[in-house]
């Protein structure tokens, strides 16, 4: 395509969820509710971890960094989108929103990754256990978490390189509450050939390993805790997993949710609702989840909460 041919645009326009000039201060308080609930309450179990040296152990170095990676998840996108209501304001600047994008990518990455990593530990933890603290040294932990952000950021660096290269038209409406991937490229007039391709192949790659890493280590847990005698084993085995279990499961079902609502409904507001659900309510979850499922987070927060 000839230079001539392409614009340079310099900002864009997020619609976020309604026009409607009467839902936008319940739309502000509600998310802003959302919002506070998500950072004090992963703010709060990772202060319970570090300050607890009962909980200095894999499966709660893990949890803290997926607590700060949920902080920062939801810092991406909900902060920017109430300032916009809060201004009366849509606009987003061309530079702005491409990091941004290039954030979100790399948190919802390596969200999935640190869960297929707490699943791993836990199918060490279950099915290794006399093993699990020459396994699961420090020196691993530290690798896999670091392994796990490398790849989330060179693989949010390559797709914020391949957007770069797209030229953008008069159409820069995007039909969302954030710069999200998928309208970034729809919006662009030059070929998008090469970024839906890889696109579609790192959501199968990225999406698909982890998901297979999950579902194996759970299948050997299960295997491993039927084979236990005891009901009070089976229950003392199962509990160290459940928590972990329930986040996995709201994680991966609201994601499959989005693209299954996107993909029937063919409406790009639909798919914005659609995608509070693993954006914001999902992070905002997690932390009650571990709280309520796990006496020893639970019993730590409620110290901190005094103090």
């Amino acid at each position: 395509m000839e230079l001539s041919n392409k614009t340079q645009i310099s900002e864009f326009f997020l619609l976020g969820f309604s026009e409607e000039p009467e839902l936008q201060p319940l739309i502000f308080g509600l998310f802003l509710s959302m919002y506070l609930i998500t950072v004090f309450g992963n703010l709060l179990i990772i202060l319970a971890i570090s300050t607890d040296p009962n909980l200095h152990t894999p499966m709660y170095f893990f949890l803290a960094n997926l607590s700060f990676v949920d902080i920062c998840f939801t810092s991406t996108t909900i902060p920017k989108m109430l300032w916009n209501i809060q201004t009366q304001s849509n606009v987003i600047t061309y530079e702005d929103c491409i990091a941004q994008m290039n954030f979100f990518i790399i948190f919802s990455v390596l969200d999935d990754f640190l869960l297929s990593v707490m699943a791993y530990d836990r199918f060490v933890a279950i099915c290794h256990p006399l093993h699990y603290t020459i396994i699961m040294n420090p020196q691993v932990c530290g690798l896999l978490v670091l392994v796990s952000w490398i790849m989330s950021v060179l693989y949010s660096l390559l797709q914020t390189l391949m957007v770069l290269r797209l030229s953008f038209c008069t159409e820069v409406e995007i039909p969302h509450f954030f710069c999200e991937l998928n309208q970034m490229i729809q919006l662009a007039c030059s070929d998008t050939f090469l970024n839906d391709t890889m696109m579609y192949f790192a959501t199968v790659l990225l999406g698909g390993a982890p998901l297979a890493g999950v579902l194996y280590s759970y299948s050997k847990i299960v295997s491993s805790i039927r084979r236990i005698s005891s009901a009070l084993g089976k229950y003392k085995a199962f509990s160290t997993c459940a928590s972990h279990l329930s986040v996995v499961s709201l994680f991966y079902c609201t994601g499959l949710g989005v693209y299954l609502s996107s993909a029937a409904t063919q409406s790009s507001h639909s798919s914005a609702t659609a995608s509070v659900m693993y954006t914001v309510v999902t992070p905002m979850l997690n932390p009650f989840i571990y709280s309520l499922r796990n006496r020893d987070i639970k019993g730590m927060s409620l110290v901190l909460l005094r103090e």
